[in-house]
């Protein structure tokens, strides 16, 4: 803990006085050839004109209040009430499921909100900053698992919000909701930075008055005094609860500083923390607790049509119709952040190989047509199994995020502290490399190690099987990716003592300290 409150410490010296540190010459040259910044306003007027550049000064806007709206408004959403519906339907009595749940939102959101927090003090989508750890090639390892998580959950999403648009116009053909909703997720992703955080406001209240209408309704027509007072504690679904809302949470670290960096380079860790790490855990808390609700009330009925069950809550066809847009609009901002990510890893991908720090926005457009098609076909396809497909998908992307996860935090806040060369994760030529393997091996060490402890539906392994079924994988996988990654880490490369910035973005001299 002293190690990182030092750190938080440091990020006020980053700029020397507020003198742009010089990238080393080999880095600045290569970097040269791709890294011609815009001067137009990058987010804040119409379309975003920046990509996976790292944003000046001059286009830093916004307070970590902003960031509580967007990340409260991300979780007020279908999709996480049937998350923590989850808990119900795979053995867990109601109180030991809001405990379990609370404990996972809790876990996974403090370290989700440390990866935000890397935003303001970079400037860079979260991705980009991998290739300080991987390589500039090595992080496509991880930027592969992000776009299967992007697609994922943007399929999953698009079904569930095709569903409330179907049922909301009284449209049986399934395709047509899947599509309309698809083309509003593209044209706001097009849009960008400024416009996704606008819709994170207007989705907060909208999904908490339809969430709370919900719960409303619900209590007046069920009554839970059994499941409160029969309270019989299993350890098995217990641990469950735990793992699917950590799960939930770190599934949003590897686009968390996507939605931060445009704040301003002097914001204050604790508020670059605490704004997304309150919204998320509070707005999820909300969700799942209702769902967990919704599911001891609903038991098949709920199971067989989530959306249908939650409107047919409502009193009349009118308060129906609301329920079923407030679940669109619910859906709507974390589709659109899924599709946004999905863009940004693209990018990342692409400058891999390219050297540039930055794409066209045709380029961009293209990338967010091709994400939404993509997402069309996988929707259009899903499997009618949603709930089991749904809880083995999110703890299957723990398994895989949380080795990357630990690696990511442990370089930047302990052993780094926060000095990353910009220029030099653009080029291959630069104090990072193509590939570091030792960290690629270290990461590949945390998966495998989680094999014997995992319990799912598709493989069970032999530790979980003698402790009844008890997943806890992904606590060893993190265990052992920390102890592992530490040492190697600290000799990985030469670090530098400050944060080395791109010669041509300019900095505001009189920003000293965050």
């Amino acid at each position: 803990m002293k190690s990182l409150w030092a750190t938080v410490k440091r990020h006020g010296r980053r700029s020397v006085g507020g003198i742009v540190v010089s990238a080393p010459n080999s880095a600045q040259d290569e970097i040269r050839h791709g890294n011609t910044a815009p001067t137009a306003s990058g987010a804040g007027r119409g379309v975003e004109k920046r990509t996976i550049d790292m944003v000046p000064d001059g286009e830093r806007h916004g307070t970590p209040k902003s960031q509580f709206t967007l990340w409260f408004g991300v979780n007020m959403q279908i999709t996480a009430v049937v998350n923590g519906a989850l808990a119900i339907v795979f053995g867990a009595d109601v109180v030991w499921a809001i405990i379990g749940l609370f404990i996972g939102q809790v876990i996974g959101g403090a370290v989700m909100a440390l990866h935000s927090a890397q935003g303001p003090a970079l400037g860079l989508p979260q991705m980009i900053g991998s290739r300080a750890q991987f390589g500039v090639y090595g992080a496509a390892l991880p930027l592969f698992l992000v776009l299967l998580l992007y697609f994922g959950f943007a399929a999953t999403g698009t079904v569930l919000a095709g569903q409330a648009i179907n049922n909301a116009f009284g449209v049986q053909s399934r395709w047509i909701g899947i599509l309309v909703f698809a083309a509003l997720t593209a044209i706001i992703a097009m849009f960008g930075y400024d416009l996704i955080h606008k819709l994170g406001k207007v989705s907060s209240t909208i999904g908490l008055l339809g969430l709370l209408y919900v719960a409303v309704r619900l209590f007046q027509v069920s009554s839970f005094g059994p499941q409160l007072t029969d309270v019989h504690f299993s350890v098995v679904p217990f641990l469950l609860s735990i793992a699917l809302a950590a799960g939930w949470q770190l599934t949003y670290a590897p686009y968390a500083s996507d939605y931060s960096r445009y704040l301003p380079r002097d914001t204050k860790f604790g508020s670059a923390w605490f704004g997304p790490f309150a919204g998320s855990v509070l707005g999820a808390t909300i969700s799942m607790t209702l769902g967990v609700f919704i599911a001891a009330a609903g038991g098949q009925a709920f199971i067989g049509d989530q959306v249908g069950f939650m409107g047919n809550l409502a009193q009349n066809r009118v308060l129906a119709i609301l329920v079923f847009i407030s679940i669109v609009i619910g859906k709507l901002t974390i589709n659109t952040l899924n599709a946004y990510g999905g863009v940004m890893a693209l990018s990342t991908a692409l400058s891999g190989f390219t050297g540039k720090s930055s794409v066209s926005p045709k380029t961009r457009f293209g990338f967010v047509i091709g994400f939404n098609v993509v997402v069309v076909l996988t929707a259009l396809a899903a499997s009618s199994d949603f709930l089991q497909v749904f809880k083995s998908f999110i703890l299957t992307l723990l398994m895989f995020f949380l080795p990357w996860s630990a690696i990511n935090l442990l370089n930047y806040y302990l052993i780094c502290r926060g000095c990353i060369d910009i220029p030099a994760l653009y080029t291959p030529r630069g104090r990072y490399g193509k590939l570091h393997w030792p960290t690629i091996v270290v990461y590949l060490l945390g998966v495998v190690v989680q094999i014997p402890f995992i319990s799912q539906a598709f493989y069970v392994g032999p530790v979980a099987a003698a402790m009844g079924g008890a997943d806890i994988s992904w606590l060893v996988g993190l265990v052992v990716t920390a102890l592992v990654y530490f040492p190697l880490g600290r000799r990985a490369f030469d670090y530098p003592l400050e944060i080395v910035y791109p010669k041509d973005v300019e900095l505001d001299p009189s920003i000293v300290s965050r």
